[in-house]
């Protein structure tokens, strides 16, 4: 009996719901066809005809600029038909259910449905709903998961380090709210990654986290020391005014990242944001522009992997 709601009875990828469950050779294989599609985008023409004829539906519950255009131009690429729905502004807020929404869509001839929503397990439930042809993509459920982010983080690692095995990778910041940490960690440690460190205050350090195979550090210098690549996490401003922190600016003075601190890390160790970035919160605007910085083309990678990912799940 299937147990993953992912995968179909051939242990192929139906839907991509979180990292977590994967298979390595599963991540492996979208890491290698987003490598494959990474010249299309170099190319005059950047066209493939994979998903010519499908319609792909943008269903985004809360906003998101850079998730949101990097998934239409990814299907627009694939040659899929895009159609973009700012939901919270329409169906939703006159009434209508989640499902009612969505089984709407699916009559008008819906093959894959990439969503978004503030609510964790939102797209687990559209997944558990949807026509045996049609595909759900989670492009982030609340402090659950973020798969595709997770997985352009893992590219963009593999890219500059080529080998997973005898990495150290820093994730520094609000872990307790990123959805983005969770899905790199389980990437990571599924992928062979010896040492996965936390760095944040303790505040802001989900309880029990080094279950999933990290090792926490509340002193940031402590934890950067000898790191071969260190992601930046943002840090929500919105929780800025709770008791988790004292301020922004005491926040940056311990865990923003600098260039004396930089230091610590490895001298070729590369520096990460999932983006938007608080420059002047979690780092400063020298690293962030800076050599080691490869935070823009993680933005470009972005599109390879949700190419290579809506293509897989369409395919199967």
């Amino acid at each position: 009996m299937q147990t993953n709601p992912q995968l179909n009875a051939n242990g192929e990828l139906r839907h991509l719901l979180s990292i977590e469950g994967l298979p390595r050779d599963v991540l492996t294989g979208i890491l290698d066809t987003a490598a494959s599609f990474a010249g299309v985008t170099e190319r005059e023409v950047k066209k493939v005809p994979l998903l010519r004829g499908k319609s792909v539906f943008n269903l985004f519950f809360e906003p998101s600029t850079r998730t949101r255009t990097t998934f239409e131009i990814a299907a627009k690429r694939l040659s899929a038909d895009v159609i973009n729905l700012n939901v919270a502004a329409s169906s939703q807020s006159k009434g209508e259910s989640l499902l009612d929404t969505v089984s709407n869509l699916s009559a008008m001839q819906a093959d894959l449905f990439v969503v978004r929503h503030g609510s964790s397990g939102a797209p687990y439930l559209i997944a558990q709903h949807v026509k045996p042809h049609e595909h759900v993509i989670n492009a982030g459920d609340g402090r659950h998961a973020h798969p595709t982010q997770g997985l352009l983080d893992l590219y963009t690692i593999r890219h500059y380090k080529q080998e997973f095995g005898a990495l150290r990778v820093a994730i520094v910041g609000d872990i307790l709210h990123s959805r983005v940490a969770r899905s790199l960690i389980h990437g990571l440690t599924t992928l062979g990654t010896p040492e996965v460190r936390v760095i944040g205050p303790q505040t802001l350090i989900p309880a029990g986290v080094e279950a999933m195979g990290v090792r926490v550090f509340n002193d940031m210098q402590e934890g950067l020391r000898g790191a071969d690549v260190v992601v930046m996490l943002r840090l929500q401003s919105e929780r800025m005014r709770g008791a988790l922190l004292p301020s922004a600016q005491e926040f940056f003075k311990h865990y923003g990242l600098t260039a004396q601190k930089l230091a610590l890390a490895k001298p070729d160790a590369i520096v990460m944001h999932p983006g938007p970035m608080n420059r002047g919160v979690e780092i400063d605007s020298t690293v962030a522009d800076g050599p080691r910085s490869v935070i823009l083309p993680q933005v470009t990678f972005g599109i390879s992997v949700r190419m290579a990912v809506m293509s897989i799940v369409a395919g199967n």
